[in-house]
């Protein structure tokens, strides 16, 4: 049996990831989605995580348990080691990305596939109001951060998300299984 993917889905912020991860777990069940811990207050809606103070983080990280973490926008992020036996197992594991934190994962999973979602500035955006979680200031921040380059090196498949969830699913079930399309 090869050993599974590591499916790293990196895109702006109020790109639509986790919308696009849940929709791919849905039509795919056999896909691990990685619960991440974050130093962010519980329960602020998006992506299931599991939060935890920067002192508890810090001594986490100190401890073995993520298979690769980093720091962004003021918070930490540990994608859990437990992954590391899935994918030995063979289990692609599907897990919300920092760009940054790209080529440690690389480092630690060799079969690192990079899910690159992008959506129009407007999208993003309007999105990013939505959801009510950053100022108006914090919004230029990030839209000014949304075109950052992705490491050399990777295998990236790149997926936009501008019109409708479904239709993105469908065209990413076909860039990662495109045996299947």
């Amino acid at each position: 049996m090869s050993p599974g993917r590591l499916i790293a889905v990196v895109g702006p912020s109020g790109v639509g990831k986790d919308s696009v991860m849940a929709g791919l777990h849905a039509a795919m069940p056999e896909l691990h989605l990685v619960r991440r811990v974050i130093t962010r207050a519980p329960d602020l809606g998006g992506e299931d995580y599991h939060a935890v103070s920067v002192p508890e983080f810090e001594r986490m990280a100190a401890a073995g348990a993520f298979a690769v973490h980093w720091g962004a926008h003021g918070l930490f992020y540990g994608i859990p080691a437990d992954i590391l036996d899935l994918l030995e197992r063979g289990t692609d594991c599907l897990a919300n990305f920092s760009r940054k934190a790209l080529t440690r994962a690389a480092a630690s999973c060799p079969r690192l596939v990079v899910l690159n979602v992008t959506a129009r500035p407007e999208t993003l955006a309007r999105r990013l109001a939505a959801r009510g979680r950053e100022t108006e200031a914090e919004i230029a921040r990030r839209l000014a951060q949304a075109d950052k380059p992705l490491p050399a090196g990777l295998e990236v498949l790149t997926l936009s998300n501008d019109g409708a969830l479904s239709d993105t699913v469908a065209r990413a079930m076909a860039l990662l299984h495109p045996a299947r399309a």
